[in-house]
């Protein structure tokens, strides 16, 4: 945890002024709840914490191996030859990441299958061992040229979990090369704005079990480029806790969850039961439990597509507007920074079908936010408990809308608020609410209305509302009707067996592809699969044999795989075993068959 001790900053320059901590404070072990909250809304972000929330939307690049082989995580045995698109363009994706919105861009550097966007000098399994560019093609650094060229910021991901390295779970060796790796990216390519790790940690040859040494991988960081922000093993930014694109209604950046891989870390928040999925991560309940409050804001991370990578078939799954509006309100209205994927395609470029929907997005959020309706809605109110104050709006407003902000570099305070409009002479009460952070939007039903009416019901000290604003929203609908997906009717369908999962679809059918949607995202769901059929229950042909459904657990979106061919069958069997290797929880409402 050393790296995250910060010195205390003290506002001492008048009397009065109120004693700040800069990104971490220790919580007395005799202090009472109010005490403890004092402390919590007084913690503060760094300078880069506070530049990084601020962006608002930041865009992943998955692209790689799996880009060329279909997959989400591949094995590590792919051959580098298969590597190689033509058309790459980088300053494409920038200049359509830019028009969409977005001011910085994270790149798959190297992903679980091990393989290296950059000619690396720790493994052959890279760019250097393709075809591409003659073999002497550097994705990173055409990424980061095309970020300079348009003043986009630049970040990389670099996966902990190495398929390839064969080294991997002999711990002392593997640290080595993946701080070689990392030291690669952090001298060789400027200014790094973010490093993003996740936690993924898988057994190495013969079972090995990696333990990563993160205190060495945060000081290399720290030396090489001490302004980059790190991201979800990192101490900066911590990861929302699912992949659907949904932050907490009650969101603290002022959290108790102690950041990073450190063991001392890791035992605290063992000892208060939570993790980065928990409910409540810095409410008064945890708060009088916890030794240490962190500023550790939250990301949402999802994809624009079903899965990470891009797969042509998921060409028409692209998000709608609607979809991605609805994400942006569930996340940066949620006092959260929005990771959204958009994975470059097997040339090299954004597809049409993304960046059409990118630009559709920017232009609905310019539009949406464009006429804020509440008068003097940026001046500073700092309210104690139980205090109101009236917003004046335009003559003739409609609202569907409204957008309250604090000023976070002074701490994140407001516990709880109502929202009130005058409407016909009456108060009408529209929002009731906790958390507010940096940014909280609450979508009403649509109101004719003179004034608001904000009310503080409870803070942390003196709240500061830097902004209270209120718009007319234009609505949205899904844009593009229901249509045809291929699947078999499950009329006549039967269990005859629930584990396996065995299925008899009551008559002989062609099938030609199967979809996994489990429904909800838990541990249970299936990670790894073998899918067989059978024409008489009996004798049976196994039409994929290794198959992984990657990131179930933390987004259930329904996984579409195609055989290829078509197959005839009356019966279909499922056995799947979850990221643990349990058998995993597959009912036939789960699957779905294509004819």
């Amino acid at each position: 945890m050393k790296r995250i001790l910060l010195p205390l900053l003290v506002a001492a320059a008048c009397a009065g002024c109120e004693r700040l901590y800069v990104k971490q404070a220790e919580l007395p072990a005799g202090a009472s709840v109010e005490e403890r909250a004092s402390i919590a809304g007084r913690v503060v972000p760094t300078p880069q914490q506070l530049a990084w929330q601020q962006l608002e939307l930041t865009a992943f690049l998955h692209f790689g191996i799996n880009t060329f082989t279909g997959r989400e995580w591949g094995d590590g045995g792919e051959d580098p030859a298969l590597f190689d698109p033509a058309e790459l363009d980088a300053d494409q994706w920038v200049r359509t990441l830019r028009d969409g919105g977005f001011r910085l861009v994270i790149l798959t550097a190297k992903h679980h299958d091990g393989f290296c966007l950059w000619p690396t000098a720790t493994t052959a399994h890279s760019v250097a061992s393709s075809p591409w560019r003659g073999g002497r093609g550097d994705v990173v650094r055409e990424l980061r040229d095309a970020c300079l060229k348009h003043g986009m910021r630049f970040g990389v991901y670099l996966s902990p979990w190495d398929r390839n390295a064969p080294c991997y779970g002999d711990s002392p060796r593997y640290n080595d090369l993946f701080i070689a790796q990392l030291t690669e990216l952090l001298t060789d390519y400027g200014r790094i704005d973010e490093v993003w790790f996740d936690g993924a940690c898988g057994e190495g040859p013969d079972g090995r079990k990696q333990e990563y040494d993160w205190e060495r991988i945060y000081a290399t960081i720290r030396r090489l480029q001490p302004e980059a922000v790190t991201a979800i093993m990192g101490d900066d930014v911590r990861w929302v806790g699912n992949e659907g694109g949904v932050g907490r209604t009650t969101e603290w950046s002022s959290a108790v969850l102690a950041p990073g891989g450190s063991t001392a870390g890791a035992a605290e928040n063992r000892r208060l039961g939570i993790d980065a999925m928990s409910k409540d991560l810095g409410g008064r309940d945890i708060l009088a439990r916890a030794s240490t409050v962190y500023w550790y804001p939250s990301e949402v991370d999802v994809s624009i597509r079903p899965g990470w990578f891009y797969h042509d078939s998921e060409d028409a799954q692209v998000k709608s507007l609607k979809q991605l509006v609805d994400i942006y309100f569930s996340s940066v209205g949620r006092n959260s920074q929005l990771l959204l994927n958009i994975p470059p395609d097997r040339r090299g470029r954004i597809h049409a079908a993304d960046s059409v929907r990118l630009r559709e997005l920017a232009g609905y959020l310019d539009r949406a936010f464009a006429d804020d309706r509440a008068v003097a809605g940026d001046a500073l109110w700092r309210p104690e408990a139980g205090e109101s104050r009236e917003y004046a709006l335009a003559p003739g407003s409609r609202i569907n809308t409204l957008l309250l902000q604090e000023e976070i570099d002074r701490g994140q305070r407001v516990e709880a608020f109502t929202v009130e409009a005058l409407t016909g002479g009456s108060w009408v009460e529209v929002a009731r609410e906790t958390t507010i952070g940096y940014k909280r939007l609450i979508r009403i039903p649509e109101i004719e209305a003179e004034r608001l009416r904000v009310t503080v019901d409870a803070t942390r000290l003196r709240a500061r509302i830097a902004r209270v604003a209120a718009y007319l929203v234009p609505s949205l609908s899904e844009e593009h009707p229901a249509t045809d997906d291929g699947l078999l009717a499950r009329d006549g369908w039967t269990v005859c067996r629930a584990e396996p999962l065995t299925v008899d679809m009551g008559e002989p059918r062609f099938v030609q592809g199967l979809v996994y949607a489990p429904g909800e995202a838990s541990p249970e769901v299936a990670y790894k699969y073998r899918f067989e059929v059978s024409a008489d229950g009996e004798q049976w042909t196994e039409v994929i044999a290794d198959g992984e459904f990657s990131n179930m657990m933390y987004n259930a979106e329904p996984r579409r795989v195609e055989f290829g061919r078509e197959l005839p069958a009356r019966y279909f069997r499922l056995t799947a075993s979850t990221v643990a290797g349990t058998p995993a929880r597959v009912e036939m409402e789960h699957i779905g068959i294509v004819g």
